[in-house]
């Protein structure tokens, strides 16, 4: 009976894990979204220098993935009172708790790229 129950507490804990990493996805779901992150790690960005940083992404496909990470409270927009009008964004305090994830991303990109260019060797 016990290893039944023991069973079921593993498949419970697996489903939560895998619940949790499901919405993580969901939120960071999408080609752009993830390289925007990254690229705000590194500070506050205005909406062009985050259209060259992220190499390939459209102006409006930028557009939607901000207002996206907004609604979401992971980046903050701020509108100054210039002329032009500049626009800043920012990671919030609650996006920046992603900078480490993002980080261990990128390190193991760069280690699966290097095994990969060497195995082609």
């Amino acid at each position: 009976m016990s290893k039944k129950i023991e069973a079921t507490e593993m498949t419970e804990a697996c489903v939560g894990q895998l619940r949790a990493i499901h919405d993580t996805l969901d939120l960071l779901n999408g080609k752009w979204k993830i390289a925007i992150i990254g690229s705000l790690s590194f500070g506050k960005r205005r909406f062009m220098e985050l259209q060259r940083e992220v190499e390939g992404v459209g102006s409006k496909m930028l557009s939607k993935e901000l207002r996206d990470l907004e609604m979401n409270e992971l980046v903050k927009r701020t509108v100054y009172d210039t002329k032009p009008v500049t626009v800043e964004y920012e990671l919030t305090p609650y996006g920046k708790t992603l900078e480490d994830i993002i980080g261990e991303l990128a390190k193991w990109g760069l280690k699966h790229r290097k095994r990969i260019m060497h195995s082609d060797n």
